[in-house]
């Protein structure tokens, strides 16, 4: 991948050379671990952002079949779930 853009920051005088240090300590350029925290970090956002709207799906998809009377209220499920463990529970 070519290497064309700049990046600049600021930050404190300590952490930069803690993270010189670090980054010389296990002998690798500071440039190649600051692309690999970027990439980390786009890649954990990528996923986070798939994930809500993943999420935000089901929850409309779950609103529109209780809205139709397709789906079940909080308290039918609590009921049907609590008779699944009692039976299970007496056959252990």
């Amino acid at each position: 991948m070519s290497k064309e853009a700049v990046f600049t920051m600021k930050l404190e005088p300590e952490l930069r050379a803690d993270f010189m240090a670090e980054a010389d300590a296990v002998h690798r350029p500071a440039s190649q671990v600051l692309r690999e925290l970027m990439r980390d970090f786009v890649q954990r956002q990528r996923e986070a952002r798939e994930y809500d709207e993943f999420l935000s799906r089901k929850v409309d998809a779950g609103r529109v079949s209780m809205h139709a009377g397709v789906g079940q209220s909080n308290d039918e499920v609590e009921a049907t779930f609590a008779a699944r463990r009692a039976v299970v529970a007496s056959q252990a």
